[in-house]
């Protein structure tokens, strides 16, 4: 990540669906996902402290964000469709990270054997405004209720923070790479414009950023999605790795991305989910690693372009592609 040499590229399996695991098991020979990571020479491991059940523990026993979406069980509209004003925001029931605790996440990272560990809060902001907002009315209310939108970025980003902030403060050296994600495209471009990119979420995007590198992590940005025009704010706010590159949306492709970002940031992914990895055969798969490494390296590391393998990628296909990864 920060630029070393070595004598082959990263290699990451993803995390396949939970309806994957078993037909990987069953070619495999193996149990336990950590057992297959190891079978394929994995070595990259995703520890995301949100897994755990008791990372939040409210005295009242809600989930994360429970309080939040309790009216939307019984029909109601989102949270956040229902405020016309900033005082509005914050009167909801928005979650204390004083409640949080780390002991779980703690205990896998440090039981995770010697491999490159990501992890911090998924931080999925952009997620999370559109499902208190509702999709439509989040991207609306960014021309019609600015200030009500800016407001509930910051409660939502502002518990991220901190609970990012603790979690590593705890972690010490456990951890490698913040890794976060927010999806900001479609199969053919931005889910918002640039401009309210800029307004509402880049700053944001610069201080998450800015806290993994306060403690000494690599940072890496999951989007899927046709993101080309934002990839230069994106490096400008400090971003090391971008992940997972949605070969086949507009702009994503291997020699595009190379031609314009290769020696700025590590590429992780790439390797086609939509198509290639479920139609092609093997012998496929490895030509087409064979091809993206002089594109994408030397600071790539090979993983499928969306990182939750579903049911219809062969197992065959992964086994061409963990070996075509370890070639040096």
């Amino acid at each position: 990540m920060a630029g070393e040499t070595a004598d082959r590229s990263g290699f990451w399996l993803g995390q396949p669906h939970a309806d994957t695991w078993p037909i990987y098991h069953r070619y495999f020979g193996t149990r336990t996902p950590e057992a297959l990571r190891v079978r394929l020479g994995d070595d990259f491991r995703w520890i995301c402290p949100q897994w755990f059940p008791d990372v939040y523990q409210a005295p009242d026993g809600r989930p994360l964000w429970g309080s939040l979406y309790e009216g939307c069980e019984r029909g109601d509209p989102p949270p956040l469709a229902r405020c016309e004003s900033v005082e509005d925001v914050h009167r909801l029931p928005w979650p204390n990270p004083d409640f949080l605790r780390w002991d779980s996440c703690l205990s896998a990272l440090r039981s995770a054997g010697p491999f490159y560990r990501a992890s911090g809060f998924w931080t999925c902001f952009f997620h999370d405004l559109m499902g208190l907002f509702g999709m439509e009315e989040y991207f609306v209310r960014m021309h019609t209720h600015p200030q009500v939108v800016q407001a509930a970025t910051d409660r939502i980003c502002g518990f991220y923070y901190e609970a990012n902030a603790r979690f590593f403060e705890a972690a010490g050296g456990e951890v490698d790479a913040f890794f976060f994600g927010n999806d900001f495209g479609t199969q053919l471009d931005l889910l918002v414009g640039p401009e309210q990119f800029d307004a509402f979420i880049l700053p944001w995007v610069g201080r998450f950023t800015a806290l993994g590198h306060r403690f000494d992590h690599a940072v890496i940005l999951h989007s899927c999605g046709a993101i080309y025009r934002l990839i230069e704010r994106l490096l400008e706010a400090g971003v090391d790795g971008l992940h997972p590159l949605q070969a086949r949306a507009v702009g994503m492709d291997a020699e595009t991305l190379s031609k314009k970002f290769n020696g700025r940031v590590c590429f992780i992914g790439g390797v086609d989910t939509q198509e290639l990895l479920v139609r092609g055969t093997p012998g496929d798969i490895r030509a087409e690693v064979r091809r993206l490494r002089p594109l994408l390296g030397p600071r790539w590391i090979i993983s499928p372009s969306h990182e939750a393998l579903l049911p219809n990628v062969p197992p065959e296909n992964v086994e061409a592609l963990a070996e075509a990864a370890h070639e040096r």
